[in-house]
């Protein structure tokens, strides 16, 4: 499969995520991300498929790795800073929060998860 193809998983994958089919949505979204790792729309995605499927630890990995790439995705920040809160992880989740909250100050939910995470980093 080449670049189409992975773009038509993607596409399969972000319906089914619409659609509210979480676990359904990490197959073809997951291939897409072999066949395109460096596609930050595609592991964005794959990321979140994997936090609503309620597998956390896979969801912050895939949204380290656009961070990595994108350090002011403020969406991918905060999910990753989500995805470690989902695991427990508040230190290590209170970073991600406060930059998310930073680059948008206007998203009241970004700032509530980062008050919470400190909190419960506290």
């Amino acid at each position: 499969m080449d670049e189409h193809g992975a773009y038509e998983l993607f596409r399969q994958g972000t319906e089914l995520l619409e659609a509210g089919d979480h676990h359904a949505a990490t197959v073809p979204l997951g291939r897409a991300r072999e066949l395109a790792p460096d596609k930050d729309s595609v592991r964005e995605a794959y990321g979140r498929a994997l936090f609503l499927a309620q597998r956390y630890g896979e969801a912050a990995e895939e949204f380290e790795a656009v961070v990595e790439h994108a350090p002011t995705n403020d969406y991918a920040l905060f999910c990753l800073g989500r995805s470690l809160q989902q695991l427990g992880q508040h230190a290590e989740a209170l970073k991600p929060l406060a930059l998310a909250a930073n680059l948008q100050p206007q998203r009241a939910d970004y700032k509530k998860y980062r008050d919470q995470a400190r909190r419960r980093a506290a």
